[in-house]
């Protein structure tokens, strides 16, 4: 049986007393690709930050490799093996990509920061020539791996996502999709939040689509993406167009 590396259980969550998510379920398993759509205001980014640590905690449990890490602090969860990229302000913008990338071995240093260095480098060749630029300087898209090359830094098995491909060019957004899946080839499970739902689904193994802040459908991303209703719902269109 292939472990489970984050359970999600009975998981509501907010803003001081404000619920926003509630009742969510979900779970995933070792080097799983497990994506999050839906509307806008539906709570997909709320979710992942609870998960981090970063808003209210108002019930249920959320356990990685079986321990529960509800009242673990966030700088705590970096060294247990959990790592994040949010959505926007992901990047240290006057410091280069070298210093970026350091700064991703500050909570968690990996076992050898040279090789880490290296692995990084391997994904992301784009930027092997920019090691000493700010990363103010860069494209939206590599911006982004550097922020996604910092967080793997200190060598995660669960990294969270929010909105990888917000605002990319159709170029970067196949870039980026297509490194997730290296990614998650060298080990990493990873939980993503995604607006651009069709492709995110694509290379989904499990799909979690939320409304209003509750689960409304699950399914393997092929399902879903073969479901009329949540076509109609949620990504426009039906299955046979």
């Amino acid at each position: 049986m292939t472990p489970v590396v984050l359970d999600v259980q009975h998981l509501s969550a907010g803003y001081g007393t404000q619920a926003i998510i509630e009742q969510i379920n979900l779970q995933l398993t070792e080097k799983e690709i497990a994506v999050i759509v839906g509307p806008n205001g539906a709570g997909k980014s709320t979710l992942l930050k609870q998960i981090f640590g970063l808003n209210q905690h108002l019930g249920g449990d959320i356990r990685f490799n079986g321990t529960s890490i509800v009242d673990i602090k966030t700088s705590a969860l970096v060294p247990l093996g959990i790592s994040a990229v949010p959505q926007s302000s992901n990047v240290f913008p006057t410091l280069t990509v070298s210093e970026n990338l350091e700064i991703g071995t500050y909570a968690s240093p990996p076992a050898d920061k040279k090789i880490a260095r290296e692995r990084m480098l391997a994904l992301f060749p784009d930027l092997a020539g920019k090691l000493g630029q700010a990363a103010g300087e860069l494209s939206g898209g590599q911006r982004q791996m550097v922020a996604i090359g910092r967080a793997l830094m200190s060598e995660p098995t669960l990294l969270l996502l929010d909105e990888p491909t917000a605002g990319l060019s159709p170029v970067y957004l196949e870039k980026i999709f297509d490194l997730i899946l290296q990614i998650r080839d060298t080990g990493v499970t990873i939980l993503m939040v995604e607006q651009n739902a069709r492709q995110a689904l694509r290379i989904a193994d499990t799909g979690y689509v939320l409304a209003n802040g509750r689960h409304a459908h699950t399914g393997t991303g092929a399902e879903l993406l073969a479901n009329d209703d949540v076509r109609r719902a949620f990504l426009g269109g039906s299955a046979g167009q």
